[in-house]
């Protein structure tokens, strides 16, 4: 293999490159060492160098740290979750490989992977949304958890029918930890489940119970900042007919059932 062959498998790995890739393109071992001595490899686990200086690449430690753990290694857990950008995580990279080495820095599971829970994202060997979030389902708190389903059911990163029915959502995607929340709050006051970001006449609503024709808006600051857009909106939905409630997270989360014992008379 030539040194332009060896530089575009680099570049197809963020830069990084295993002792045996090295040795499989004709490389030989005094060679090797020669390059490490030199700096033109630079060691960043066993056997896994970075091709003549550390990549700029935000993956190059991602995808070493796959290639220290053998050739059937992939990306897993909090590690894969962040890379899917489900869930924000800077912990020690997690590996799953079929079988377990111990490398510092690194957390590694053991587990012989189906073809179907393995992809590439960035060109990095992982498990696919699905099976991550499956995966996470006992380690992630319940509200991270369901978060982190419905950004990959937003971003279209998986198909909801490939996780486990226990993760299974009824309901449209939520866009906010808001909706989860009221979602969370209409089931612990065993209030009707709404509808999620529905459309009436024209407008996207947070929450719809249609047969009632009730609208909750969740006011949050990161989502409703346009107070005459909002009034405008409310104007519209009541004169088609429906009523509109604006819920604060304040109230949702610190007057509860004073505010399931309003929503209670107006679904009544």
């Amino acid at each position: 293999m030539t040194t332009d062959a060896i530089r575009h498998l680099a570049a197809a790995q963020h830069g990084i490159l295993t002792r045996a890739q090295l040795l499989d393109a004709g490389v030989g071992p005094d060679t090797i060492d020669h390059w490490i001595r030199t700096g033109r490899l630079i060691k960043l686990h066993r056997g896994v160098y970075a091709l003549g200086h550390l990549p700029p690449s935000p993956y190059a430690r991602t995808m070493a740290a796959v290639l220290a753990c053998g050739p059937r290694a992939v990306l897993s857990h909090r590690s894969a979750a962040q890379l899917w950008g489900l869930i924000r995580y800077s912990g020690p990279p997690e590996i799953t490989a079929p079988t377990k080495r111990t490398r510092p820095g690194l957390i590694v599971h053991r587990h012989a992977l189906k073809d179907q829970d393995v992809t590439t994202h960035y060109g990095i060997p992982t498990t696919t949304a699905a099976r991550t979030l499956s995966d996470l389902a006992g380690t992630l708190s319940p509200a991270t958890l369901t978060r982190a389903v419905n950004v990959a059911r937003i971003d279209r990163r998986l198909n909801t029918h490939d996780l486990p029915q226990r993760l299974r959502p009824t309901h449209a995607p939520t866009r906010s930890t808001f909706e989860d929340a009221f979602l969370q709050f209409c089931a612990g006051h065993r209030l009707p489940t709404p509808e999620v970001n529905a459309n009436v006449a024209g407008y996207e609503v947070d929450m719809l119970w249609r047969p009632q024709r009730l609208i909750a808006e969740l006011d949050g600051a990161d989502y409703h900042e346009d107070f005459e857009t909002d009034r405008e909106k409310d104007a519209e939905l009541l004169a088609a007919g429906h009523r509109v409630i604006r819920v604060t997270w304040e109230r949702l989360t610190e007057r509860p059932r004073r505010e399931a014992k309003r929503f209670r008379a107006l679904l009544g």
